[in-house]
């Protein structure tokens, strides 16, 4: 007597293991996503330390002592400005806000008067009626300043300095990180 069972197709099989990998890969991109986020937050919370760090070291009249790590960094131009404060940072911030590599000729090329990044962004966030992310703050910026090259990473430094400055402040709502202006927040002039 013969027993009538369904056997399963070779596509049928095919399309099942497709769909769990599938579900797998999602999976993990989800477990990937929440760990960058993690890491994120992390690398946000130790700059903020490295700046208080540095400040409360100028305020005790120390210098800073820079890794083998930072020195070739600074020289290829690649710290963010917020962390330098000499006459050379000026120079390198204005270069790594024009996307240019050399200091001097950041300087030589700079435009009398043309605002700092700190100030065109507060002036932004200024008539905002709810906080902005980076990405919004760098798309905003790059449409009032056609004639700067806007970059994100150079907007979010600016931002994060002007948070260590207490002239921006920071929310979170999920994994989005906000700044809006601090209500007590004075003329950059001096940043």
């Amino acid at each position: 007597m013969s027993v009538d069972h369904p056997v399963p197709s070779v596509t049928a099989d095919y399309a099942q293991r497709v769909a769990d990998d599938l579900s797998a890969n999602r999976a993990e991109q989800e477990r990937v996503r929440s760990e960058l986020a993690r890491l994120q937050d992390d690398l946000v919370r130790l700059e903020e330390s490295e700046q208080v760090l540095t400040q409360m070291q100028k305020v005790l009249g120390g210098t800073p002592k820079r890794t083998a790590k930072q020195s070739r960094t600074r020289k290829a131009a690649a710290v963010p400005a917020a962390r330098r404060s000499n006459s050379k940072a000026a120079a390198g911030k204005q270069a790594a806000a024009t996307g240019r590599k050399s200091p001097k000729k950041a300087v030589s090329a700079k435009k009398p008067g043309e605002p700092t990044w700190l100030k065109v962004t507060m002036a932004y966030l200024d008539v905002q009626s709810e906080p902005r992310s980076a990405a919004e703050v760098s798309n905003a910026l790059a449409e009032a300043h056609p004639e700067r090259a806007v970059q994100v990473t150079v907007v979010r430094n600016t931002l994060e300095q002007g948070v260590a400055q207490g002239l921006l402040e920071r929310s979170k709502q999920g994994r989005s990180v906000f700044y809006s202006l601090a209500p007590a927040a004075t003329d950059p002039s001096g940043a």
